[in-house]
């Protein structure tokens, strides 16, 4: 399940919240369509024609600073492509690789299963019934975003996908987690443990 939060970037979007709605992952074919990694559940109203996006892109690409509109959208075997206005073949196509798209979102506008950062940052974090930490930031990547979680003196980076956070409530100011063993505390370490029973004897 794909999770979406907005960042704050007042410079770049003129103090509007925006979603990040896709990632570009690959070129496809010679015309200048990209693959899509889609963060959003509604790709047919995002990615229609006439539709522009901000790019999240390095300094050094050509494409900093500029915005990008849709030519097409289509679902080619069973993957999502997308075509844009001026990217007209595969060396076109090329240069946005990995770029991030993201789109003005209005405060009221909601998706299933998405967040801005700040209805998320404060929230506590609750594990087996017992609130562990709170959360202090998101940061965004790529790949996923991670919920900075702040638990004693330690903060802890975790994946924000429904498998550790299976559960937002934002009204109840909580998200749960379930976390995988080593994630919040350190493992023993094999060396360490105590032999059990039967190697005890065999010791012997």
């Amino acid at each position: 399940m794909s999770r979406t939060t907005d960042v704050v970037a007042k410079d770049r979007n003129q103090g509007k919240n925006q979603l990040r709605v896709g990632r570009l992952v690959k070129a496809h074919g010679l015309k200048g369509g990209l693959k899509l990694e889609l963060y959003t559940d509604n790709p047919e109203g995002r990615f229609t024609p006439g539709a522009g996006f901000t790019l999240q892109v390095p300094e050094a690409s050509p494409w900093h600073g500029k915005e990008i509109t849709v030519r097409e959208y289509r679902v080619m075997n069973g993957n999502p492509v997308v075509f844009f206005e001026d990217v007209d073949d595969r060396d076109a196509a090329d240069s946005l690789v990995r770029a991030i798209l993201w789109i003005d979102q209005d405060v009221d506008e909601a998706e299933d299963d998405a967040w801005f950062d700040h209805q998320l940052v404060g929230l506590g974090v609750v594990r087996d019934d017992t609130v562990i930490g709170r959360v202090v930031r998101v940061e965004h990547f790529p790949a996923q975003d991670l919920l900075i979680i702040k638990t004693g003196e330690n903060e802890v980076m975790v994946p924000f996908v429904s498998a550790i956070v299976p559960t937002v409530d934002v009204q109840a100011g909580r998200v749960i987690v379930t976390p995988p063993p080593g994630l919040f505390e350190e493992l023993p370490d094999a060396a360490d443990a105590e032999p059990s029973g039967s190697d005890a004897e065999a010791a012997e």
